[in-house]
């Protein structure tokens, strides 16, 4: 038996982003006020993609609760959708934009901080507000995906998925770039047309990788438990 129920671990993951981001939109920068505002960076998106994906595994719960051993089959019907949504989004945003910031953010930073993280902003966003949106992210999708079996897409709808996240992020980012005049990221500024175009399809190519990464890892998961728990059930020789 878990030490603590998945499902209060849900709720305390959900709070904890609520706070993250009440927090972050909370800080007068500078860049909140620009085109754009907070919705050019990749890391407050994904923060709103875990808070949305974590709400959906607790209305989840909760359906669940209220449905159990009721008998009523449209509500069971809702609930297979609910259960079906929170395992795409895990799939196709939750798991790949997650790692992707997460393993991007503190690889650039430990190369050259000014580059995506200038110390300036050590002034406006504290050290723990820092790694709750670059940091715990990690941790708490690798959580879910451990406490919960979750069914993945067809591989290609889910390729595809990820692809039409990835380049519509990039057309944003380029968009802004030529409303303002600025790139969104710093090191953006300092790489020439062809280094940004090999960037791009890189990162494009890095989300792929992650989705298949993140279903490798969900069927290793439950694979392993699986023949875990038939292990257990097999009858003992004396």
């Amino acid at each position: 038996m878990a030490l603590v129920p998945c499902q209060v671990l849900r709720v305390a993951i959900l709070l904890s982003y609520c706070s993250i981001l009440c927090n972050y939109k909370a800080i007068e920068m500078p860049s909140h006020q620009t085109y754009g505002g907070s919705w050019k960076f990749l890391t407050f998106i994904d923060l709103v993609i875990q808070a949305v994906f974590f709400g959906i595994c607790v209305l989840t719960d909760l359906s669940s609760l209220l449905t159990r051993g009721s008998g009523n089959q449209e509500q069971e019907r809702q609930l297979r959708k609910l259960i079906s949504l929170r395992d795409w989004m895990l799939a196709v945003l939750a798991f790949p934009v997650g790692v992707f910031v997460v393993a991007v953010f503190w690889i650039i930073y430990a190369y050259d901080r000014e580059m995506i993280y200038p110390k300036l902003l050590d002034n406006f966003i504290p050290g723990w507000l820092n790694h709750g949106m670059h940091t715990t992210v990690l941790p708490f999708i690798l959580i879910e995906m451990r406490t919960s079996h979750h069914a993945y897409p067809s591989r290609s709808s889910g390729l595809t998925a990820i692809c039409t996240f990835s380049v519509g992020y990039i057309l944003w980012v380029c968009w802004i770039h030529h409303v303002t005049g600025m790139w969104v990221y710093p090191f953006l500024e300092h790489i020439g047309p062809g280094a940004r175009i090999i960037f791009f399809g890189f990162t494009t190519i890095l989300m792929n990788f992650l989705y298949l990464l993140g279903e490798v890892l969900n069927s290793y998961i439950w694979d392993t438990q699986k023949s875990m728990e038939e292990e257990k059930e097999k009858p003992k020789l004396e």
